[in-house]
């Protein structure tokens, strides 16, 4: 799961909105006022709503829903993706606010779940640690804590967590005299993020001709800010970014790229789909990798490019997204639907995504097991990427978070970074912008 995002980066297609079908009936909204399985011989439509790509369709998924079909023939599974997270995050809450129009099963990113918690909310959601038979000792400690609230209700399964690593393009690489052995490019920026600038330097001197060493300023800000354990919050969760020691240098490292001209000046996840096409056309030749964005690269690099990516150590070991499924109160399915969520966010389940879509689970057992361990992803070739995934998760030391995380996160990057690469504002215009509006939209 970019975000992620809040650009999780977890998001998926093109559009602005893609939907997924399992079975046959097209889905042209998000909702649980819809059937309610008084129709069709009382058959349970039972709707799914995410952001980004989760791996559990039945098109280029693990084909989850179908699994869940076949096993519980009264049930019938409809996906609603949208490619945005802040977008669906803020869709999501005012559909919360007015108790329509849910899903009875949403997706919520690890930037928004301390608001998700929270006193304006908590009350929103099913206790997934009584409903739907969810095993909670089976996922990371930390995982489960992030989605419990003030009073002790867990009203969030986790998906996966977002250990990070570097993806690079090794035919890129080669043109540009680099080397393109996973042990050896990881030298090159090996615990510093300003070596990894350093490299990028080195590759645009003999870069081809319309390429870049990095596809974004604002996904390289949100990796550095990602390894740092101290991000948004304090470490009593109170949002304090502007003293933050890990977002100054994020947005220290970001703006270097931008200015130097070492970025490809792309958004992430952009509606228009300009990003999914560069992947494409190897326009840039390294992409800061969470192991949710492995199916990114699949899906959009294509089976033209397959084999000419690989994955190295980043600078800094991190953890850059993550999401949970929780189940809205309102739902007129919520038992079926606390019984999906704990079924699609069982270790069996997370096992089977990160076969085909590299997801890394939060299940501890799924986390260490050799499936895990030893995986590999045939659009990578021999990469292993299970151990370099795993290992980089165990190295993971979660920052603490605030209810604004997500936004303010979305505030420096779409409207300080990305102003800053793609329009030439001066940096220090772009963070008063930024201050700007964190004292405009958030109210503490």
């Amino acid at each position: 799961m970019r975000t992620s995002s809040s650009r999780r980066g977890r998001r998926t297609a093109s559009a602005a909105v893609a939907v997924v079908v399992a079975g046959t009936t097209l889905l042209t909204g998000c909702g649980s006022d819809g059937d309610d399985g008084a129709k069709g011989g009382g058959t349970i439509t039972l709707r799914v709503g995410t952001f980004g790509s989760f791996g559990y369709d039945d098109k280029t998924g693990a084909k989850l829903y179908a699994e869940y079909e076949k096993t519980h023939p009264g049930i019938k599974i409809e996906e609603s993706n949208v490619a945005d997270g802040q977008k669906y995050w803020d869709t999501l809450k005012l559909r919360l606010s007015r108790n329509s129009g849910l899903a009875d099963v949403q997706a919520i990113e690890v930037g928004y779940i301390a608001e998700a918690t929270g006193s304006t909310m908590a009350d929103k959601w099913v206790d997934l640690g009584k409903e739907g038979g969810a095993k909670l000792d089976a996922f990371l400690d930390w995982k489960v804590k992030q989605a419990t609230t003030a009073d002790g209700r867990v009203i969030g399964l986790g998906t996966d967590i977002g250990p990070m690593a570097v993806c690079y393009n090794k035919d890129l690489f080669a043109k540009a005299k680099l080397p393109t052995d996973r042990d050896a490019v990881g030298k090159l920026w090996a615990g510093d993020w300003s070596k990894f600038l350093e490299a990028g330097k080195t590759y645009q001197k003999n870069a081809p001709a319309g390429t870049a060493f990095h596809d974004s300023a604002s996904g390289l800000f949100n990796a550095v800010v990602s390894s740092d354990p101290v991000q948004y919050a304090d470490a009593s969760g109170k949002l304090d970014w502007e003293n933050s020691p890990g977002v100054k240098k994020a947005w220290e490292t970001a703006v270097a790229a931008a200015r130097g001209g070492l970025t490809a000046k792309l958004r992430q996840f952009d509606e228009k789909g300009t990003w999914n096409a560069a992947f494409k056309n190897s326009k840039f030749a390294t992409v800061a990798c969470p192991s949710w964005m492995t199916g990114i690269i699949k899906d959009q690099a294509g089976p033209a490019n397959q084999g000419k990516w690989d994955i190295a150590a980043p600078p800094v070991a991190g953890n850059w997204g993550g999401a949970f499924l929780a189940v809205p109160k309102s739902g007129k399915h919520a038992k079926e639907a606390a019984e999906l969520a704990a079924w699609l966010t069982a270790p069996e389940q997370h096992a089977k995504v990160f076969a085909v879509n590299g997801n890394i689970p939060s299940s501890k057992d799924t986390l260490t097991s050799v499936a895990v361990q030893e995986a590999k992803l045939p659009y990578f070739g021999d990469t292993p990427v299970g151990k370099i995934f795993s290992g980089a998760a165990v190295r993971i030391t979660p920052a603490s978070i605030s209810r604004y995380d997500g936004q303010v996160k979305t505030f420096l990057t779409d409207n300080g970074i990305l102003d800053i690469e793609q329009r030439g504002t001066d940096p220090a215009k772009a963070w008063e912008n930024v201050k700007k509006l964190v004292d405009d939209k958030i109210d503490q």
